[in-house]
């Protein structure tokens, strides 16, 4: 057997292998594969969505990397943060651009600025704050894809980007408890 009859037999292993603990990240590297296309995002374009507190821009969604990865630009207002909270199904990562966040997690608290980058694991309750005076801006990355998807449902999605915030609302604070556990995340009771 060569090489290329080798691979091509350990693929169809792999695509068979549905019980096979490794197989849906397997199958997921394969499908992002077939579907492997550049994608440019200029500066500012991609669909955007807003919370009292925060804006999102979608840079690279789960439908584009076949279920692997989503990322998003995050811009948190200054005092601006969300409450303790559980991502049940995703890692979610965090890389600093610009401003503070204030980060509680694990019983500990990190304060990241520009430049740092924070891992948060999966089933690991956080939550963050932006203690700065100015706009904290952050990449997001979480892996699995999916969690986009609570963004699309419970924020305002942004039509004019000059726009104001909108205002916390009672129906706005109902969407987010409805979105949050179609999304696998688990919000907490203050501490």
């Amino acid at each position: 057997m060569n090489t290329a009859q080798a691979s091509v037999t350990a693929c169809d292993s792999i695509e068979r292998a549905a019980s096979d603990l490794f197989a849906p990240l397997m199958n997921t590297a394969t499908n992002s594969l077939q579907g492997n296309q550049v994608k440019y995002v200029p500066a500012g374009t991609g669909p955007a969505y807003q919370s009292p507190i925060d804006k999102i821009t979608f840079l690279i969604t789960g439908e584009q990397t076949g279920g692997a990865f989503f990322m998003a630009e995050v811009t948190v207002l200054p005092g601006g943060g969300n409450p303790p909270h559980i991502h049940h199904r995703e890692e979610e990562c965090f890389y600093m651009q610009e401003g503070t966040l204030t980060v509680q997690v694990g019983g500990k608290t990190q304060t990241a600025s520009a430049g740092d980058f924070i891992r948060l694991p999966r089933g690991l309750a956080h939550s963050f704050q932006n203690t700065g005076n100015v706009d904290a801006k952050l990449l997001l990355v979480t892996a699995p894809a999916g969690l986009e998807k609570f963004f699309e449902e419970a924020f305002y999605p942004v039509e004019d980007r000059s726009a104001a915030t909108p205002p916390m609302t009672e129906a706005f604070f109902a969407r987010v408890l409805a979105a949050a556990p179609k999304c696998g995340l688990e919000f907490l009771p203050p501490e």
